[in-house]
């Protein structure tokens, strides 16, 4: 679920597609710094139901939000305008920035984070991704989890999200496919790390389970050449 902010003004609906329900969060507020959106931060709900999710990140007292909504039947609810800063992804950085919340639309799952993603859900995912991509020009490595920017902090959308999905249809970075250096160290995989974008300021376990939860959450025991694969960049088709 997301983090604090702090209360601003009211909203007006987007007229994205697939046509969201609009269900007006007061949580939100105005991008800082003159900032508009680079990532879409991916998160899951870890509630009982949709309309638990729904209550929560539009209850005042609450002081959390997204700018939308996907429940398990694909139904789409949007809360707070792409242009305006939602209040979902709390302390953390990507690619050494901070204030993920100015910097990025975040996107509630309606799931556990214990079951695998419904398919209905992912084709309203994947139908409302590309819409979003283009219109603020965000590439698939801007697509990242919660747990992406919060190593340790945050574990959604968790290791039942079917990354690799989105991966085949160029909606998030794919696995890399060089061949891993020879020196199977620490010091190499924080340097491979931050150039992803992965904060490197965490203990070492914590860094190797949130990049094995995003690529490879199968992965077990210590570091291993598979590790490094997984953080290599993948070549763009031309």
């Amino acid at each position: 679920m997301p983090a604090a902010g702090t209360r601003a003004r009211s909203a007006v609906p987007s007229t994205t597609k697939p046509a969201p329900i609009w269900h007006p969060s007061p949580n939100f507020g105005s991008r800082r710094d003159g900032l508009t959106p680079t990532l879409i931060v991916l998160h899951y709900t870890a509630m009982d139901s949709a309309q638990a999710a729904l209550e929560r990140l539009c209850d005042p007292q609450a002081e959390v939000s997204a700018h939308y909504l996907i429940g398990s039947d694909g139904t789409l609810w949007q809360m707070v305008r792409e242009e305006d800063r939602a209040w979902h992804a709390g302390v953390g950085e990507w690619h050494g920035q901070t204030d993920i919340n100015s910097r990025s639309i975040g996107i509630e799952l309606d799931n556990t984070g214990k079951h695998p993603f419904s398919d209905m859900q992912m084709a309203t995912l994947e139908t409302l991704l590309p819409q979003m991509m283009s219109r603020w020009a965000i590439p698939p490595e801007g697509v990242i989890g919660h747990s992406d920017m919060a190593p340790g902090r945050k574990s959604d959308p968790g290791a039942k999200f079917d990354w690799q999905r989105l991966e085949r249809q160029g909606l998030a970075a794919a696995v890399g496919t060089q061949t891993a250096p020879e020196d199977i160290s620490y010091d190499n995989f924080r340097t491979m790390a931050r150039a992803a974008g992965f904060t490197a300021d965490v203990p070492n376990e914590t860094l190797l389970a949130a990049i094995r939860l995003r690529y490879r959450p199968w992965g077990t025991g210590p570091l291993s050449p598979a590790d490094f694969k997984a953080l290599s960049p993948a070549p763009r088709e031309t």
